[in-house]
């Protein structure tokens, strides 16, 4: 897949970053991302549509990943701009959703809504808007009030966004990766780039793994991200120009 044969961005820089798994580093990657587009002068917004494992606070749920996002946007979002749909269980977001419905205290999580979030910030119009995933491509969102089963996965289909794949580096990561990319390309959609986040710094046979990645993924290497204390610290491991953000 050639990046002259790509789909562009369907508003200003729109961006959607999956994972190979759960807890691959999305966030972080997000973050420095975000970061190194700030440098060059854009101007950044983060939304993260749906979390799960918040953090109950006089102000509302608020999960960590996506205070990070909201911090690391240049825009000033508020947090329920970022983040729309939180629950409090770090259990996947469709069971979560189904004990609060279940119980009387919840409604069901509704693609309309999340499509209300999205385009609210793109009439931000910042330069850049990336749009974090939750877990993995097929994120189940359960069904809808009308009884239709949905996924994140959905979302980003419907919007045309093109795809960041963050591939967190360890054992299995290469099955994980072809299958993911697989999975967006028949979804109709573009891998723009994938990142290498370094999980496991003594990952045995380390190099080949990524070559291998750099062989069978048709999208290009972005960056490797090594482990740092902070995304800032890495935001000068990517190449931007294959994402169309330098000339």
């Amino acid at each position: 897949m050639s990046l002259n044969n790509a789909q562009q961005p369907s508003v200003q820089h729109a961006f959607f970053v999956t994972g190979t798994d759960t807890e691959v580093g999305k966030t972080f990657v997000s973050c420095a991302l975000l970061a190194a587009c700030r440098d060059i002068g854009l101007s950044t917004a983060a939304y993260k549509p749906i979390s799960a494992g918040c953090e109950r606070t006089t102000l509302g749920l608020r999960n960590e990943d996506a205070l990070q996002l909201q911090l690391a946007s240049s825009l000033v979002l508020d947090y329920d701009e970022v983040n729309p749909i939180a629950f409090e269980k770090p259990i996947a977001p469709h069971l979560a959703c189904a004990k609060k419905v279940a119980s009387g205290d919840g409604t069901f999580i509704e693609l309309h809504d999340i499509n209300l979030g999205y385009q609210h910030l793109v009439d931000k119009q910042s330069d850049v808007l990336l749009v974090e995933g939750a877990g993995g491509w097929r994120l189940p969102l359960g069904k809808n009030s009308e009884g239709y089963e949905q996924y994140l996965s959905d979302f980003a289909v419907a919007h045309k966004l093109a795809v960041i794949l963050v591939v967190g580096m360890r054992l299995g990561c290469v099955n994980h990766a072809l299958l993911t990319a697989q999975a967006i390309e028949q979804d109709g959609l573009i891998v723009v780039g994938w990142v290498a986040n370094m999980l496991e710094p003594d990952m045995p046979f380390l190099e080949e793994n990524i070559q291998s990645l750099q062989n069978l993924l048709q999208a290009p290497l972005l960056g490797r991200v090594p482990r740092a204390s902070a995304p800032e610290d890495v935001k000068a491991c990517f190449g931007l120009q294959a994402l169309g953000l330098i000339t």
